[in-house]
């Protein structure tokens, strides 16, 4: 098994970056959601309420984040973050962030048309996983949950299988892909190794509206692919006797695995093998 794909997404549902490389920090990938858009009361804003997110597209420049949209002037995001602090709100956490420069919050309020605000979270912010899950105080970005997901190629071709139209690998917004493995493997992964990098499985990733929404347009396609994972891919029927030990309900649908980091500061790279422990 290989590692195929490698993505960040800087800023949290927004567009993609795809890398030959990413070095592994506590939180996840280095500058993986380290960024997040809030309304006027620090609520995370998110692809579920605001599908054209995805249609922001980003890339990596010298000094920051390149940040893109039609009929709209390029924005860079600096890396070097100075500025009011806040606190923000990510599903049932809370954590501290930094407010962005007034110019930048006009532009994406500007594109998105609603009033919201552009956040970093700075090293000191503390946001842990789950405790339920929690190992060695991990601690997370702006992602959902956890600090990484993985999928396999093999599982995404399993629905695609099922599938009338067929999706790719974007709706679900992986971090890793891998080649070579059977499909759904990462279902019952405990511990991996890629590079010099261990990893610790958490829990399957329950899927949501967000995996209806077409990444190159920003718009619902319907009810696929989520109607017919349905049929095969809910919780009590994946993990029939052990469902609620992951903390989940027996109808939601999984696809991917989330993991956490044992061990930081190693690089991982598109090509590396991956050793189930």
């Amino acid at each position: 098994m290989k590692v195929s794909e490698i993505n960040i997404y800087p800023i949290k549902s927004l567009g993609r970056i795809l890398l030959n490389k990413a070095i592994i920090e506590q939180r996840g990938l280095q500058l993986d959601r380290r960024w997040m858009l809030v309304d006027e009361n620090g609520k995370f804003l998110t692809q579920r309420e605001f599908p054209k997110m995805s249609k922001i597209s980003i890339s990596l420049a010298e000094t920051g984040l390149q940040v893109s949209a039609d009929k709209f002037d390029d924005l860079t995001v600096p890396f070097e973050v100075e500025g009011e602090k806040l606190k923000v709100e990510v599903w049932d956490s809370n954590c501290e962030a930094i407010l962005s420069a007034s110019h930048i919050n006009q532009w994406f309020s500007e594109v998105l048309q609603i009033t919201c605000k552009l956040v970093y979270m700075p090293d000191d912010s503390r946001r842990e996983i789950n405790p339920r899950f929690a190992v060695n105080n991990d601690i997370v970005s702006f992602a959902d949950g956890y600090p990484i997901l993985i999928i396999g190629e093999s599982s995404l071709a399993d629905l695609n299988s099922r599938l009338e139209t067929k999706i790719p690998m974007n709706r679900f917004r992986p971090n890793i892909v891998v080649s070579e493995s059977e499909a759904f493997a990462e279902d019952n992964w405990k511990t991996i190794k890629v590079g010099e990098t261990v990893f610790r499985a958490t829990k399957p990733c329950a899927r949501c509206v967000m995996t209806t929404i077409d990444q190159a347009n920003g718009t619902p396609t319907g009810k696929e692919p989520l109607k017919t994972l349905a049929k095969y891919r809910l919780a009590k029927q994946v993990f029939p006797s052990t469902y609620a030990d992951f903390g989940l309900g027996e109808n939601v649908v999984l696809f991917g695995q989330n993991l956490v980091a044992e061990n930081f500061g190693e690089t991982i790279m598109v090509g590396d093998s991956l050793k189930v422990l």
